[in-house]
């Protein structure tokens, strides 16, 4: 499935979906390129693939400015494997701040194993309690499932347009 709005800025369309397809037994990925990019590899502000790259990325592989996705590398980075200025996830290495199970970090770590000079201390908790976007973060985290299926949804219905076009119903 190949979708490309009309609508432009700067030349790149306002979203492109590229979900790939497969051909005589090989698949071809999709590649999306646009202000709000969504495929199997994805280049946009707002990037959602498999491998993502964008201001704000979601995917399996995500690196952005927000990096949401399995294995994130970016400014904010959350994820299985997050790798950032600020890193959230099961195991966070961040240049600045960690919070995760194993989380490592210059300034400050909290975590299930934490390395950083200030490591499971208060002024380490004082930093992610005051962070009004890492405090949100946090407590969206117990909702992961939920948007993780808010953003699949784009997703199924391109699959299910493409069948139905396939079938010719």
């Amino acid at each position: 499935m190949n979708y490309r709005s009309t609508v432009t800025l700067l030349g790149l369309p306002l979203v492109h979906i590229g979900i790939g397809t497969g051909q005589q037994s090989v698949y071809k990925r999709g590649i999306a390129r646009g202000w709000i990019a969504i495929g199997d590899i994805a280049f946009g502000v707002v990037a959602i693939g498999g491998v993502a790259c964008g201001v704000i990325a979601f995917g399996g592989i995500a690196i952005g400015a927000v990096a949401i996705a399995g294995l994130a590398v970016g400014s904010l980075a959350l994820a299985g494997a997050a790798f950032g200025v600020v890193a959230v996830g099961g195991a966070a290495l961040a240049s600045h701040a960690a919070l995760g199970g194993l989380a490592v970090a210059t300034d400050y770590a909290v975590g299930g194993l934490a390395i950083a000079a200030e490591a499971n201390t208060p002024a380490a908790r004082a930093f992610f309690d005051e962070q009004a976007l890492l405090a949100t973060v946090v407590s969206l985290m117990d909702y992961a499932g939920w948007l993780l299926l808010l953003l699949a949804i784009p997703l199924v219905i391109g699959l299910l347009h493409r069948r139905r076009d396939k079938t010719g119903s």
